[in-house]
């Protein structure tokens, strides 16, 4: 993707002449959408990313928020990032998402942190396609041999099928680490005289021109065509650069550090020291290589994966190198921090001479016009009660995950108190405490694509409840946030406006909540010759509580059966909800609750109470599927809806801000709520193993075992 004239004249007048061929295809990368965020830049000032807890925010490789500990003087933290490979995923499922699992980890060691949890975000065309079910394959197994072999469990995410997706598939992946802020290092280069030293795997052509490939729209000949621009991850290398990682911030060898991703040695390096107001000169032909013949161009844009640059001050640099050769890495000097410009020399040429900060942050935001979605109308159908409940139970959307998950290694590191399937993962943090159990931290990943192509900006603001939900019900009280914001090309007025929404939603959510959104990553033009995606705010939200011993999902099988956060006597809106996916029709999508933050903490409290037996969201497929999710062959339910104006909208409508509560004690969750939001009893649990549902007129009963055999759908056409 050329440089656009606009471009090539700012850069000739900053500079004084006109760019070199190298200096072209680094401004071209860096100054791509996928690393300048040119169309959204002016959005994300809407997000509100400081806190108490806030140690660095945006602009890092990864987010750092301390964590609240026994000890008030506790200096133990997390990091958070999340990132995009969206079109490499595409054209290559299995290396596309692996090495986007590589590349987050990345981030987390940069900050000094070790990583301990990822989570994984997918989204794919409709399943009953061959070829969607071939991207699902590929991408599942990247991501699981890239995590299980570097020993990081994947303890949580989502999976949405829809036909925006069908040309285009999203891998979002996020990644919490856990350091010691006495540790901490960042992006941000120190002083002239350091060396820039490059370690881990030796520098090849693959991934070339990445940056500027995800900054375009995908072609109908993208599989064949583009597949040099997908890098090849090697994850027993990138686990070995782990190790050595943290045992060069141990020994305090490393000023600052950054991962090569996006535009490889060139984004990494150029941005390093541009952070410090600062230059670089660099020698391009120290890099180490493992193909012969490389020119400047393939050395300093490729993104071959498993690299790191680190400053390191001269006395250390031999230090470093012992490290690296100990952990069989790679290890080159490739130049020093200076004063002045970035340069670059191959072959006795200077091949780069440019300011840092020019190439890093000089690429101007554009201002695109917008067009607002319309409200979609209300269409809806009539199903009886047991055909809606089998095929909105029964559908790819809402169907257990299992065969996704159980590829994953989520039990490695020994930290994981609740893994997938629930809905949030706790991992048990014993650092926080030195006697007794310490802090559980909570995480929530994903987004609804049918609830933002209903409504943009509600539906936005609805994946970021659910999400505080999904924390809460485990007890958790949300604490921050990072976001992957993916939408089709912004040159489009329409579908820029849908992305421009998705930004105000979720960023006007987290405000209400007071969840600070720490970083995130933005991918745009996701089109095929299918069209757009739906605008699709991933979000990764983390929550603490004390002790790991969250309620469970599953009903124990005594006990009365509420729902809190209304839905019955209302009449909440089926927009955006799977019930209308499976037969047609359309509906505003549901208001959400006046007071989210009171909700959610209601929740939460409510989750911690010894007569609280099971909780479990509303949100995907409604009242029905979170039914049908809590029952076992053990436990079952008697509901009665008897009364209910509209018992379609109560079953299948998805209004996030609610959840179903198993409790001994009714009353206590009534004072919980009160004057917070509604609480509706709905029945009982039993020990029959059935679900039945009563509403006017009709009666649905079916075991738990036909519930189970109608959810493995991705098991029974997977295997």
């Amino acid at each position: 993707m050329p440089l656009a004239d606009d471009d090539r004249r700012r850069i000739t007048e900053r500079l004084g002449r006109e760019p070199t061929p190298t200096e072209s295809v680094l401004f071209e990368n860096l100054w791509s959408e996928h690393c300048a965020y040119r169309s959204s830049r002016p959005l994300l000032t809407n997000f509100e990313s400081e806190g108490e807890q806030v140690v660095v925010g945006p602009g890092d490789d990864a987010a750092v928020v301390g964590l609240p500990t026994d000890d008030d003087a506790s200096d133990l933290a997390i990091t958070l990032g999340i990132e995009s490979h969206n079109h490499p995923s595409f054209v290559d499922p299995y290396d596309g998402a692996a090495t986007g699992v590589g590349g987050i980890v990345r981030d987390t060691l940069s900050m000094g942190a070790y990583p301990i949890a990822l989570t994984d975000s997918l989204y794919f065309g409709p399943f009953d396609r061959e070829h969607t079910r071939y991207l699902l394959d590929g991408v599942v197994e990247g991501i699981a041999d890239y995590g299980n072999a570097i020993g990081v469990p994947t303890v949580g995410g989502s999976l949405a099928f829809h036909p925006g997706y069908e040309g285009n598939p999203l891998v979002n992946v996020a990644c919490v680490g856990l350091l010691d802020t006495e540790r901490l290092v960042t992006a941000e280069a120190q002083r002239p005289g350091n060396a820039l030293v490059l370690v881990g795997n030796a520098t090849g052509r693959d991934g070339l021109g990445g940056a500027s490939f995800a900054s375009e729209d995908l072609a109908e000949d993208a599989e064949t065509e583009e597949r040099p621009a997908v890098q090849v991850g090697d994850p027993y290398t990138e686990k070995l650069l782990i190790e050595a990682n943290e045992q060069l911030i141990d020994e305090r060898l490393v000023e600052s550090a950054r991962d090569l991703g996006a535009a490889g040695l060139g984004g990494a390096s150029a941005e390093l020291v541009a952070k410090g107001d600062l230059g670089a000169d660099i020698d391009l032909e120290a890099v180490h290589q493992r193909e012969p013949g490389m020119n400047a161009v393939e050395i300093l844009l490729a993104e071959s994966q498993e690299r790191m640059c680190y400053e390191v001050t001269p006395e250390n640099v031999e230090r470093v190198r012992e490290v690296a050769e100990q952990f069989d890495l790679g290890c080159s000097v490739i130049g020093e921090v200076v004063e002045g410009n970035y340069t670059c020399s191959f072959d006795g040429d200077a091949v780069v001479d440019a300011p840092a900060e020019f190439l890093a942050d000089g690429a101007p935001a554009y201002d695109l016009p917008a067009e607002s979605p319309a409200e979609p109308d209300r269409d809806l159908p009539n199903p009886d009660l047991e055909t809606a409940f089998g095929e909105v139970v029964g559908s790819p959307n809402t169907a257990s995950r299992e065969w996704v998950y159980r590829q994953y290694d989520h039990e490695v590191g020994l930290r994981t108190a609740r893994g997938p399937g629930d809905d949030s993962a706790v991992l048990a943090i014993h650092e926080t405490s030195e006697e007794g159990t310490g802090v559980g931290l909570a995480l929530s990943a994903g987004a609804e694509p049918n609830w933002t192509a209903a409504n943009p900006e509600v539906g936005a603001r609805a994946v970021a409840l659910e999400n505080a939900t999904n924390l809460a019900a485990k007890g958790a009280t949300p604490l921050a946030a990072v976001d992957c914001l993916n939408g089709g090309n912004p040159e489009n007025p329409g579908t820029y406006g849908g992305f421009s929404a998705i930004v105000d939603g979720l960023a006007g959510m987290c405000a209400d909540l007071d969840v600070p959104v720490v970083g995130g990553n933005v991918s745009l033009y996701n089109d095929s010759t299918t069209g757009p995606i739906p605008p699709t705010p991933t979000l990764a939200m983390v929550g603490v509580r004390e002790g790991y011993e969250a309620p469970p999902t599953a009903l124990r099988g005594a006990g009365d059966l509420l729902l809190v956060g209304g839905g019955l006597d209302d009449d909440p809106g089926l927009g955006g909800s799977e019930y209308l996916a499976r037969f047609g029709g359309s509906d505003r999508f549901p208001s959400l609750p006046d007071d989210p933050q009171a909700f959610v903490t209601a929740l939460a409290r409510v989750a911690n109470e010894e007569t609280t037996t099971a909780v479990h969201d509303v949100s995907h497929g409604g009242l029905a599927v979170t039914l049908a999710e809590m029952v076992t062959a053990e436990a079952g339910a008697e509901v009665d809806l008897d009364g209910c104006e509209n018992p379609a909208a109560a079953l299948f409508g998805e209004r996030p801000g609610r959840a179903v509560v198993e409790t001994d004690d009714p009353e206590r969750v009534r004072a919980a709520f009160d004057g917070v939001a509604p609480v509706d009893a709905i029945g009982r649990s039993t020990d029959t193993g059935r679900l039945d549902v009563h509403t006017d007129g009709e009666r649905l009963s079916m075991t738990a075992e036909t519930i189970a055999e109608r959810r493995a759908v991705l098991d029974a056409t997977m295997e």
